[in-house]
C-alpha cells in the first residue's frame, strides 16, 4: 500500500500541475473504460482489467475535499496492502488528458515519485495508512481532466502493481 499513496499523489498531483509538465502528442492514447469504482471518498477507478493478480489492494482511498477545488489543499488519505516488495526500476505509465488533448504521455521511475511521500526505495510490502497533502494552484485552467496510471515492478518481469484512472472537472 506504500505504493498506493505515491501512485494517487503522482495522479491527482500531475492533473493540478500539467502546466508544468512537457507536453507530448504522440503514443497510444488510453481511454477511460467502465472499470470498478476504488472504495472511499474519491474521482479514482481501477482501470478495465482483470486485477486479480496486483500486487497492490486498496481498502480506501479518501480526498478532502472531493471533487479537488481550485486554490484549496487537497488531502489524500490512503489504506491498503502491497503484497511484496517494489524496488529499483519499478515504474508508472502516465497519460493526461484536458478535454481532447493530451497534455502527458510519459513513463516515470516509481521510485523516484515515492520520495515525495517520503518514502524509499525498496517499498516494503505489508499494510499501511498514508496521509498526503497536495497544494492545487489557483491557476488550472477550467475544464475536464483524465489521467491514467499504470503501475509495474521493473522489467523484464513486470508484474501489475495497479492501475488506476481518475476525472476531474474544475471550474
Amino acid at each position: 500500500m506504500k505504493l498506493s499513496i505515491p501512485l494517487v499523489t503522482l495522479i491527482l498531483s500531475t492533473i493540478v500541475s500539467s502546466s508544468s509538465l512537457p507536453f507530448n502528442f504522440g503514443g497510444a492514447q488510453k481511454t477511460l473504460g467502465d472499470g470498478e469504482a476504488v472504495p472511499g471518498d474519491n474521482p479514482l477507478k481501477y482501470c478495465k482489467k482483470d486485477h486479480g493478480d496486483d500486487l497492490l489492494t486498496l481498502e480506501k482511498v479518501n480526498l478532502s475535499p472531493n471533487p479537488p477545488k481550485k486554490g484549496t489543499t487537497l488531502t489524500i488519505e490512503a489504506v491498503g496492502t502491497l503484497l511484496e516488495d517494489v524496488g529499483p526500476g519499478a515504474y508508472v505509465v502516465l497519460q493526461v488528458k484536458y478535454g481532447l488533448i493530451r497534455l502527458v504521455n510519459t513513463e516515470a521511475d516509481l521510485c523516484e515519485q515515492v520520495s515525495n511521500v517520503d518514502l524509499e526505495c525498496p517499498i516494503k510490502k505489508g499494510k499501511t495508512v498514508i496521509t498526503k497533502d497536495v497544494e492545487i494552484p489557483n491557476e488550472i485552467p477550467p475544464g475536464t481532466y483524465t489521467v491514467f496510471a499504470d503501475a509495474y515492478t521493473a522489467r523484464p518481469e513486470s508484474k501489475k502493481i495497479i492501475c488506476l484512472e481518475a476525472t476531474v472537472a474544475f471550474g
